[in-house]
């Protein structure tokens, strides 16, 4: 079993997504953030169930998609820990120097 870590940033854009969502559809809103949670969470028993990130072709990120956002994390098998390091709405483009400098 991994622990999960979110950092900062994600948590940040995270919220940022579901401030914007909540604007029209407060309750759509909260559902999404639980639906991300609640994915998120199976990454303890299966860290390795997300996709791998196909704009970086040799990575140690992955990626999960919960519908309208993408959440990429990296497992570090050493210490068993997978950190959630960034959270895109599906149609944002993904920067790929912002997972590599987190």
């Amino acid at each position: 079993m991994a622990q999960v870590i979110w950092t900062e940033p994600a948590l940040q854009e995270l919220d940022e997504i579901a401030d914007y969502i909540s604007l029209d559809n407060p309750t759509a809103a909260k559902k999404l953030v639980q639906k991300i949670f609640g994915r998120v969470d199976q990454l303890i028993q299966h860290p390795k169930s997300g996709k791998s990130v196909e704009e970086l072709q040799v990575s140690v990120y992955r990626k999960i998609v919960v519908s309208p956002c993408k959440i990429f994390y990296r497992e570090d098998e050493d210490q068993n820990i997978v950190y959630v390091i960034h959270v895109i709405r599906d149609g944002q483009l993904l920067h790929i120097d912002i997972l590599t400098s987190r």
